[in-house]
C-alpha cells in the first residue's frame, strides 16, 4: 500500500547519531509512512549497521558522495509517499513530530511546504532554528539559532524551511526541480524556498513539530573549513540566482557591505582562509549562478514587492539571528 509520507534520511559519516535518529522515527505516532535511508558512501559503517537494526527501512547505497542536495533528489525519485519528510541523521524527532506536520497539511491544504522547530540536542532550552529567514541584504539565516527557545509560538509564514526537518509535497518538490545539485550541500534548502517564493508559494513553520538537532556532524561543525567554504560560495550563488532584477539592483550595495563586515568578523576569529576560498569559488563560478538565474527567473510569476515582503529589512534580525515569523 502506498504510504502517505516518505521520510528521507541522507547519511554521511553520521556515526552513532544515525541509530538515535532512526530509533526516534520508529516511535512516531503517525505510522502511515516509509523510511528511506540513503547513504552517501560513508566509511564508518553506521548506515549498514542501522539498516540491519531496522529491517523495515529502505536502505539505498549511493556508491559515492552525492552531497545532500543530490542525495535527497535521488531518494525523492524512489519515494512513494505524496508527502516527503526530510530529517537529518543527527536530528531526533519527538514522537508526535510527523503527526503534527501532517495535521498542518489539513489546516493549510493549499500549502506545499512546512518547517519544524529545531532545538539544540545538547541544550533543548536553546533553538537550532525556527524557520529560515532571508535578510534584505540577501543573507539567509536560521531564525533564533543558538538563542533561547521562546516556548509556545503560533504557526506562521517563514521565508523557507530548513532541510534538516521539513515536510514537502513530493510531486511539487520534483516538478520544481528538487534541490539544486550544483550547490552540493548548504543553502540548498534556502534556494528551494526562494524558488517557491518566485512562484508565489509560501512556507509555514509549525512550532509544535519538534526535533533535537546536533548539527553539522558530517562536516566537522558549523565553523569547519568545509561548512564555511560551501556556505560562503552557495550564499553568493543563491543571491545571484534568485533575487529579482529590481531587488538585485537595490540590494547589491547592502549585500557587498554585509559581506565585507562578515569577512572582518572571520578575520577577527582567525578563520579567513575558508571564507576567502568560498568567495573566490563563488566569483569564479558566477557563470554557474548566472545560468541558474536564467532558469529561476524564467519561472517567476510574482513581483519584487512580494519577495521583499517575505524578507526582513531590520538589520538587527540578521545581527541577532532573530526568529521572523509573518502572521
Amino acid at each position: 500500500m502506498t504510504p502517505a509520507v516518505s521520510i528521507v534520511v541522507v547519511a554521511y559519516q553520521s556515526g552513532r547519531h544515525l541509530e538515535t535518529c532512526l530509533a526516534a522515527l520508529a516511535t512516531q505516532g503517525f505510522t502511515d509512512h516509509e523510511i528511506i535511508l540513503l547513504d552517501n558512501a560513508s566509511a564508518d559503517g553506521a548506515p549498514q549497521a542501522a539498516a540491519a537494526a531496522h529491517p523495515l527501512v529502505r536502505f539505498v547505497e549511493a556508491g559515492e558522495n552525492l552531497g545532500f542536495a543530490a542525495g535527497v533528489n535521488r531518494a525523492a525519485r524512489l519515494a512513494r509517499g505524496r508527502w516527503m519528510a526530510l530529517i537529518n541523521p543527527d536530528a531526533f524527532a519527538d514522537p508526535d513530530w510527523l503527526a503534527t506536520l501532517m495535521a498542518a497539511t489539513q489546516t493549510w491544504p493549499a500549502v506545499k511546504c512546512f518547517s519544524s522547530r529545531q532545538l539544540m540536542a545538547d541544550d533543548p532550552s536553546r533553538l537550532d532554528g525556527l524557520g529560515d529567514v532571508m535578510s534584505g541584504a540577501g543573507f539567509p539565516f536560521r531564525g533564533g539559532y543558538t538563542g533561547r527557545d521562546p516556548g509556545p509560538v503560533a504557526p506562521g509564514e517563514v521565508f523557507s524551511a530548513c532541510g534538516g526537518a521539513m515536510l514537502v509535497d513530493r510531486d511539487f518538490f520534483l516538478k520544481l526541480g528538487g534541490f539544486d545539485e550544483r550547490l552540493f550541500c548548504y543553502c540548498e534548502d534556502v534556494d528551494f524556498g526562494y524558488r517557491m517564493r518566485l512562484i508565489g508559494e509560501p512556507t509555514i513553520v509549525v512550532p509544535a513539530a519538534v526535533v533535537r538537532h546536533v548539527g553539522s556532524t558530517a562536516s566537522g561543525g558549523p565553523r569547519s573549513t568545509f561548512a564555511v567554504f560551501h556556505g560562503t560560495r552557495n550564499r553568493l550563488w543563491v543571491y545571484v540566482k534568485n533575487t529579482p532584477p529590481l531587488l538585485l539592483g537595490l540590494t547589491l550595495p547592502l549585500h557587498l557591505l554585509t559581506t565585507a563586515l562578515l569577512f572582518l568578523r572571520h578575520a577577527d576569529r582567525h578563520e579567513f582562509k575558508a571564507p576567502w576560498r568560498g568567495l573566490m569559488a563563488g566569483l569564479s563560478g558566477l557563470s554557474v549562478a548566472l545560468a541558474a538565474r536564467r532558469e529561476a527567473q524564467a519561472t517567476r510569476t510574482v513581483g519584487s514587492w512580494a519577495i521583499a515582503r517575505a524578507m526582513t529589512w531590520n538589520p538587527l534580525d540578521l545581527l541577532l539571528r532573530r526568529v521572523v515569523i509573518k502572521r
